[in-house]
């Protein structure tokens, strides 16, 4: 009989890279505000000059929109007090009949 050799093979285990070292994020300081830039003046613009922007327009259509309801409910409200008037008037006419 031949003698079999049993050498144990061993399957490299994968190497797995070394972790790195994170660094935690640098707070920004307290002491700096966030600048307006919305309130910054503007340069060389007349106050009078009328320039119509995307600003101007969302504006204008807020306002209409804010007046087409306002012009609703009073005619919502006109209406129920028609209603109620009318009512009111036949139950007079109702007691007066008796």
């Amino acid at each position: 009989m031949v003698a079999k050799s049993t050498k144990a093979t061993k399957k490299a285990a994968p190497r797995k890279k070394p972790a790195s070292k994170k660094t935690a994020p640098k707070k920004a300081s307290a002491k700096k505000s966030a600048e307006l830039k919305s309130f910054k003046l503007a340069k060389g613009e007349s106050f009078f000059e009328f320039k119509i922007s995307r600003q101007t327009v969302y504006w204008t259509i807020l306002i209409a929109f804010i007046i087409v309801m306002q012009l609703w409910i009073l005619k919502v409200q006109l209406e129920v007090m028609n209603a109620t008037d009318a009512l009111n008037q036949q139950l007079v006419e109702s007691i007066i009949r008796e």
